[in-house]
């Protein structure tokens, strides 16, 4: 009786064997999925790591006063004004630091300066005839410095945005769109950001950032 059923019904037993033995994932697909996988991980790892472009002493001072400013993110109106005030400050830093670089002098120290269109200025160098300096001209502002610049307070900015404090302090209850505002936009500046970086690099190596004292790297 049952192989007579069997022979009733071929397409139902055929059936049944596909819905057991569905086939594999191609091989083209799990490359294709393990490819964009890597390429979202290097993309997020990349925007993650943009705190690295600012300087140090910036970011400590960010770190450090915007919970004593913003009293753990519960802001009234006068603690407002002052992390606006703060962020502004801190902003305008990151802004001016990229002007900066350094310079090894003769006497084996490494002194720091300002990008001029003509040079650089050394302000912290104690002769001011500027005898044992390299030649200032190969350190003239460039057009790279004010993208940077510019980039470095959109950084900023994505920094400002992920930390908890600031965001409690001008936004305490924020609607979803505004969440989702939130959420997106920093990391979006952190994607273009980092891209850009990579397209317009800089030696310089100012104030706040790593020295390498290498006064001929022009």
């Amino acid at each position: 009786m049952s192989s007579s059923l069997n022979r009733r019904n071929p397409t139902s037993s055929q059936a049944n064997d596909t819905t057991e033995q569905e086939p594999p994932p191609q091989p083209h697909l799990r490359r294709q999925r393990s490819t964009a996988h890597q390429a979202m991980s290097q993309t997020l790892t990349s925007a993650a790591n943009l705190a690295n472009f600012l300087p140090t002493g910036t970011l400590l001072a960010f770190q450090l006063l915007i919970p004593v400013f913003t009293t753990n993110g519960s802001c009234d109106y006068p603690t407002r004004v002052l992390t606006l005030v703060l962020l502004t400050l801190l902003s305008i830093s990151c802004f001016l630091t990229s002007f900066t670089d350094s310079v090894k002098a003769e006497d084996g120290n490494v002194y720091y300066g300002f990008a001029t269109r003509k040079g650089m200025w050394v302000f912290d160098y104690p002769d001011p005839s500027g005898l044992g300096l390299p030649d200032l001209s190969k350190y003239r502002i460039q057009f790279a410095d004010w993208i940077h610049a510019v980039l470095s307070m959109l950084v900023f900015a994505a920094v400002a945005m992920r930390d908890k404090n600031a965001v409690s302090c001008f936004y305490p209850a924020p609607e979803q769109e505004t969440k989702k505002v939130l959420d997106i936009v920093p990391m979006g500046v952190g994607v273009i950001c980092s891209l850009l970086f990579l397209v317009f690099p800089t030696r310089r190596h100012g104030v706040g950032y790593p020295v390498t004292g290498d006064g001929g790297r022009r």
